[in-house]
């Protein structure tokens, strides 16, 4: 098969000349500032995506995928009801009761502003990644015999908490709220509890505000018997929340309230993704140098190959087939700067991932090494916009060239 004129000649010009070396020179550095850009951004977007993963993931096994709870936080008190209504819904795999509210944990010697959590344990993991957290003790929330005979709730802690209060497993703590209080002469309710064990998530928010006692104990201390707050939803898919949370609000309607993981993290998953998109787009500016380097490179080249084209022209050569051979010239050099960043990149990324060979400090972050992810339609955004870049660039040096008077171009030169 033949190939056109254009890529012929655009291929012959592309090869060393003694006497277009330096020309040539240009050329490969183009190609390698296109490739220095992809790498980057492939490298760039690939941690910034294992990093928004990892926050994702530890977020959600915390938390959930949907919360279900009735307008104006009054309880619900028909829950079991409405459990095997949310069973029925596709893709949901979990359905567990919950309390939420604020309160105060006390020992011995110190207090702090928590938030208090009841689970009911025997649907907490259809839910939850809790128990996955616990980096000591055990996850107990029933009744703890005491060394006096009586029996106290097991209670489950963040770990800064423990750290700020000096607690301990089998440590007594006591937890106040302010539910039924209506003036400063009405005492909070109160309730003693064992610690059991703390749980740890990487997320000081959660480790430094949360607790988790039984939901029978809850109910005990926020004066809500028979009541939750809500019901925790996990699906087999995160990304179908949306979906599910339509079905859900159609299926039980007023006064139910519900929402999903990204609804209750809009603030940080929004801002997580706005920073990505402003990382490609300011590492973009790598690849845009490397396209001026393209087109100072064309220019000469035209300057260079002025009688070429004329002769071109005189033989029957028209604009169109002028143009086209600069084109092809910016669209091998896009090409090859492209692919020879992907092996880069992805190289790098892959020896990450295999070898860990950037180490975090653990008791910093909460991972111990820097994530990677890589996927598959950045690597095509970065693709089609390093070619697109490469092959704008050649359309003003095409554009002079196709205007050349073949005449004039042959006579002067």
């Amino acid at each position: 098969m033949k190939l056109p004129y254009e890529l012929f000649i655009a291929r012959r010009y592309l090869q060393s000349r003694r006497k277009s070396g330096f020309i040539n020179l240009i050329t490969y550095i183009s190609i390698l500032g296109v490739a220095i850009g992809v790498a980057a951004l492939i490298i760039v977007l690939s941690v910034m995506n294992g990093f928004e993963s990892e926050v994702r993931n530890r977020i959600i096994g915390f938390d959930t995928h949907i919360r279900v709870r009735p307008f104006f936080n009054k309880g619900m008190d028909d829950f079991q009801s409405v459990i095997p209504v949310l069973k029925n819904i596709k893709h949901v795999v979990g359905v567990s009761p919950y309390i939420l509210d604020k309160g105060m944990i006390r020992n011995s010697s110190a207090s702090s502003g928590i938030f208090i959590r009841g689970a009911d344990l025997s649907t907490l993991d259809d839910v939850s990644d809790l128990r996955k957290n616990i980096v000591y003790g055990d996850l107990e929330l029933g009744m703890v015999a005491q060394a006096q005979g009586d029996s106290l709730p097991g209670i489950v802690v963040g770990k800064y908490i423990a750290d700020d209060l000096l607690l301990d497993v089998g440590t007594k703590v006591f937890l106040f709220s302010m539910a039924g209080v209506t003036n400063i002469f009405h005492p909070p309710p109160v309730k003693a509890f064992i610690v059991t064990g703390f749980f740890e998530t990487g997320f000081y928010e959660y480790d430094n505000t949360y607790v988790y006692i039984s939901l029978e104990s809850a109910q005990d201390l926020f004066r809500m018997p028979g009541k939750i707050s809500g019901l925790e939803v996990r699906l087999d898919d995160l990304y179908k929340a949306t979906e599910v949370k339509e079905e859900i609000k159609d299926k039980l309607g007023f006064p139910f309230y519900v929402r999903t993981w990204f609804e209750m993290r809009q603030n940080l998953f929004s801002w997580m993704q706005l920073e990505k998109w402003a990382m490609f787009i300011i590492l973009c500016l790598i690849i845009l140098v490397a396209a001026f380097n393209i087109i100072s490179t064309l220019i000469m080249v035209v300057m260079e190959k002025t009688r070429e084209i004329g002769i071109l022209k005189s033989m029957g050569a028209d604009r169109r087939g002028i143009t086209r051979i600069f084109l092809y010239e910016a669209a091998f050099v896009g090409i090859a700067g492209t692919v020879l960043g992907f092996i880069v990149g992805f190289s790098l990324c892959w020896a990450q991932l295999k070898y860990k060979l950037i180490s975090l400090p653990g008791d910093v972050y909460f991972i111990t090494s820097l994530p990677i992810q890589m996927e598959f339609t950045d690597f095509l955004f970065i693709g089609t916009a390093s070619f697109l870049i490469c092959l704008i660039s050649a359309v003003y040096p095409a554009r002079r060239a196709a205007k050349l008077d073949p005449v004039k171009a042959i006579r002067y030169e």
